[in-house]
């Protein structure tokens, strides 16, 4: 147990500086942007560059730990991470933070790639599921404690501090992730890892994101669509490419299973709905129902405080109830929420807001946990860094479709486009609770199965 414990915290530790650099930086960017000399537009890639560089190369550092270990990935991710940090702290020009923020992202790719299968390994397989609700409850804290971490470096500090405080946590994280992580295997030898093909994942992901950010930012069309033309056929032939290769970066053998395919796209389609409405609450709570950007920010935090609860007790729950039927009613539970909010009355009161916040993060604390644990389950033990990538790469699939409706939806329906937001993600959550229940069908993997079939 102590040697798990210093396991377990070396992944939190990692996980939580690749989420929280997700979005420290966007409380700063105004201030960013004056001090740098740039425009409030040229600013957004000082965010955009890091997701950009986590979507490119997420799935190969996946693949790529498959090959030589999760374990050597994983400390390899914090060590670019914490570099780039550094650079990105000393940084005095846009032109050297936004390369050094494309590196930190680079190492925050390698280290949510793995993070996941490194559980595995952490936990027996008869506890997955545990290790799995506290890795949902670090994601959950983490994305929330972005912005307030901001605002509170920012209160005593310049900008660069935003960067500089993950040098201590980063040293930390190495020097858990050297002692404590697990060993782990790697696959045979004679298979190598193909840059070609990362090549080609990346311009197809890059292309996607893209085309997608661009159609949603009314971006000129004829732009878009040679971006879309260099989509199709690059993608075409990177797909046909993995279609044929025994371990492929896109993981189209871990497809074929079918409760592995259930779970990516429940996962996508839950990020989704999650993603479009927590872009879309501070608007509606700010414009619609006149609370100031402070208070807005304390309500919102009802959501992951109650995944934060939920997310452990659905690791365990996992153990003695199929995590179809714990993910189903979970996600039911999240669009009953979205649809409530939607559905407020014009003044509502904090408690109207945060008992429907509380019941939407609930229902998703009680997806989460299961989904993660039934999709590395299903997985074979040397295709486990794939599985991780793919769970990672479904959850920021469907965080990017969502941010990016949600700007569609400003141009589309200016005078309604929060309300249509809500009714949108609670329509993509009850898809994904029907997903969820599909699975109930489906044969569980080993361990799960196993477990099952032991309590009963």
């Amino acid at each position: 147990m102590p040697r798990r414990l210093g396991a377990i915290l070396a992944v939190a530790f990692g996980v939580s500086l690749s989420v929280i650099d997700g979005s420290i930086a966007n409380v700063a960017l105004p201030t960013i942007g004056v001090q740098l000399g740039i425009s409030s537009a040229d600013s957004i890639w000082i965010v955009n560059a890091y997701q950009l560089a986590i979507m490119v190369s997420l799935l190969s550092f996946s693949a790529l730990g498959d090959v030589i270990g999760y374990r050597k990935i994983y400390i390899g991710g914090l060590i670019l991470f914490t570099v780039s940090s550094v650079a990105c702290a000393l940084s005095e020009s846009f032109q050297a933070l936004v390369p050094a923020r494309v590196m930190q992202g680079f190492g925050a790719a390698a280290i949510t790639s793995v993070n996941t299968t490194l559980i595995r390994f952490i936990y027996p397989k008869a506890q997955l599921g545990r290790g799995m609700g506290i890795n949902a409850t670090v994601v959950a804290v983490s994305s929330v404690a972005g912005p307030t971490l901001a605002a509170g470096i920012l209160s005593v500090a310049d900008w660069p501090w935003l960067f500089a405080v993950n040098i201590p946590v980063g040293l930390a994280a190495l020097t858990l992730s050297h002692r404590f992580l697990p060993q782990n295997p790697v696959r045979d030898a004679a298979h190598r890892f193909s840059w070609r093909d990362a090549v080609m994942n990346a311009l197809t992901f890059g292309l996607l994101m893209a085309s997608v950010e661009g159609f949603s930012h009314g971006i000129d069309l004829r732009l878009i669509s040679l971006g879309i033309a260099a989509l199709l056929i690059i993608g075409f032939f990177f797909i046909r490419s993995q279609l044929h290769e025994t371990y492929p970066i896109l993981p189209f053998d871990l497809l074929r299973i079918p409760i592995f395919s259930v779970s990516v796209l429940t996962s996508i389609c839950s990020f989704l709905a999650q993603m479009l409405a927590l872009v879309a609450l501070p608007f509606y709570l700010q414009h619609a129902c006149g609370y100031n950007d402070v208070q807005t920010g304390l309500l919102l935090t009802a959501w992951p405080a109650i995944i934060m609860i939920v997310a452990p007790v659905a690791g365990m729950l996992v153990e003695h109830i199929h995590a179809g039927l714990l993910g189903g009613t979970g996600l039911a539970a999240m669009a009953a929420g979205l649809f409530l909010l939607a559905g407020m009355p014009e003044h509502p009161s904090g408690f109207d807001i945060v008992w429907r916040l509380m019941l939407c993060g609930a229902g998703f604390g009680l997806f989460q946990s299961p989904n993660n644990s039934i999709l590395i389950a299903s997985a074979p033990p040397t295709r486990s860094g794939s599985a991780s990538g793919m769970l990672a790469t479904a959850r920021l699939v469907g965080q990017t479709t969502g941010a990016a409706l949600m700007a569609l939806l400003f141009h589309l329906v200016p005078e309604n486009s929060t309300h249509a937001a809500l009714m949108i993600a609670g329509g993509f959550a009850i898809a994904a609770a029907l997903i969820s229940f599909a699975r109930i069908s489906l044969p569980l993997p080993e361990g799960l199965e196993r477990k099952h079939r032991s309590r009963s």
